[in-house]
């Protein structure tokens, strides 16, 4: 009985285990058996390894091969374990040793004729990999850009598997083939644009620097025309650059999307406006078999913008509740756990009423339309939202008017960058690098309480009703931002009224 055995990578999320994939060669009818709760895709490895082999010039003996996937009650997916079972299955004829595939991680999917083909979630397979010790991993030449992202393991880019079992120590002749390339979906090309392109909206400008300063979500409320996109994509320019574990996360999550990475990290925040058509899976995160990054994840780290928010299907809406507050989300299968980030800023964009006129004489909607409109926004989700505002259309004298003295995107981030600068100098000891992931209990702790003086129009509104224990301390983490920008040390009156109108502003 010969049995070989090598490494690959089992992905649940942007977690991955390591897997080791055992071949046994065994005398009785020719099969192949591939066991250790393999996915649709994964059990058609054996059709893939077989023709890749033996147009690689290294047949697969006509004999029982069984290949287990362990350990067997971790789910796996995908064709990226094809490499693995090849390099495998083949070492128990003696092509290549145990001893020098049995430390070694193989990913990678297998064409019919023996080329490697790139596979997507590479990133975050190669980072698994190197916190579990292993010294090197092979991937196809069209992951070896997004693999050499990943410091710390040496990586191996092949175009075939023969290339591969070359580079283990087989005796074979080396046969120059066309390496895969990894398909490269279009991406649509979004103009952010420059803050200073915003007129006749100095109010949305000073929210747009607060939400950007403090992490705070933002809901915009105004008819069709008024700015309200227009204002919702310049506010990844005001985002500083990620810091490197952010960037990681973030290139991870597109790796596992299958988006284009380059050569390098995503340094930049990340811009996603799902249409208001998205299913939940869609915007959560999940589907079937295979769980993939929702809009939430693909957003971590950079804004969310949801246009026509109450056209959104409530329940989908409702389901941004939970990571709002946690900042990750955790789908459940029957059979796997899969974990994703979503820390990101939600941005709402909604129409006063039906018909987009609300509040002007041209509004055919009746008061109870409105209210139904309006409602399909529910009170949870609104109360987790720091940063409520009504955009009001911009009139001719305003269009005209020259602005000189306008804010543009290069200096709100300066702003911005000072301001994040002071509340981590402030939180850093803490944990805490944002005013919005701030606890409510350590802001009203003794520390850092504000003066009963200055929290006295705050403390009226949550005595009548006005805001809940969630909106009380919203506002306070609001205050610190807005004093944050100020260049005070601690929030007086002036912010807390300033952050109160800003929850209340609609």
């Amino acid at each position: 009985m010969v049995v070989a055995r090598t490494l690959a990578v089992a992905l649940h999320g942007v977690d991955g285990g390591i897997v080791e994939i055992e071949a046994d060669l065994a005398n009785g009818l020719p099969a192949f058996t591939i066991i250790g709760l393999p996915d649709a895709a994964l059990g058609e490895a054996k059709d893939r390894v077989r023709s890749a082999a033996a147009n690689s010039g290294c047949d697969l003996p006509n004999r029982k091969v069984t290949v287990n996937l362990s350990p067997a009650s971790l789910p796996k997916h995908g064709s990226g374990f094809d490499l693995g079972i090849a390099v495998a299955a083949l070492a128990t004829t003696g092509i290549v040793s145990d001893a020098a595939i049995s430390s070694v991680v193989h990913l990678g999917e297998l064409s019919l004729d023996g080329r490697l083909r790139p596979v997507a979630g590479v990133l975050p397979a190669v980072l698994a990999a190197r916190r579990a010790g292993a010294r090197a991993v092979v991937v196809p030449s069209g992951n070896a850009s997004e693999a050499a992202l990943v410091p710390g393991i040496r990586v191996i880019a092949a175009a075939s598997l023969r290339d591969v079992l070359i580079g283990h120590g087989a005796a074979l002749d080396v046969v120059p083939v066309e390496p895969l390339a990894a398909a490269v979906s279009a991406e649509p090309v979004t103009e952010s644009g420059d803050l200073a392109d915003v007129v006749g909206h100095p109010e949305a400008v000073e929210a747009l620097q607060v939400a950007a300063a403090g992490g705070h979500h933002m809901l915009m409320l105004g008819p069709p025309g008024a700015g309200k996109t227009m204002l919702a994509s310049r506010l990844p320019g005001l985002l500083p650059d990620l810091e490197p574990d952010a960037a990681v996360e973030v290139s991870s999550i597109r790796s596992l999307a299958g988006l284009p990475l380059g050569s390098s990290l995503v340094t930049r925040p990340p811009l996603e406006a799902p249409h208001h058509s998205a299913t939940m899976a869609s915007l959560i995160g999940g589907g079937s078999g295979l769980v993939r990054p929702g809009a939430i994840s693909r957003a971590a780290h950079g804004v969310l913008f949801l246009d026509e928010a109450p056209e959104f299907a409530g329940a989908v809406l409702d389901a941004l509740r939970q990571p709002l507050e946690t900042g990750e989300i955790t789908i459940h299968r029957a059979r796997t756990v899969a974990r994703f980030p979503a820390r990101f800023q939600l941005v709402l964009a909604a129409n006063p009423c039906p018909c987009g006129n609300g509040g002007s004489d041209d509004c055919t909607c009746t008061p109870m339309m409105r209210r139904r409109y309006l409602g399909r926004l529910s009170g949870p989700l609104l109360d987790r939202i720091d940063l409520q505002l009504t955009v009001r259309r911009v009139g001719t004298a305003q269009m005209t008017d020259g602005a000189p003295g306008a804010t543009t995107s290069a200096i709100a981030r300066d702003r911005v960058v000072a301001a994040r600068s002071r509340a981590r100098q402030r939180w850093g000891a803490h944990g805490w690098s944002l005013n919005a992931q701030v606890p409510g209990a350590a802001l009203r702790g003794e520390r850092w309480r504000l003066a009963a003086a200055d929290r006295g129009a705050l403390d009226r509104a949550l005595e009548r009703g006005a805001i809940t224990m969630r909106g009380y301390d919203r506002v306070l983490r609001v205050a610190w931002t807005l004093a944050d920008l100020d260049g005070v040390d601690r929030p007086g009156a002036d912010q807390l009224g300033r952050a109160l109108y800003l929850r209340k502003g609609i």
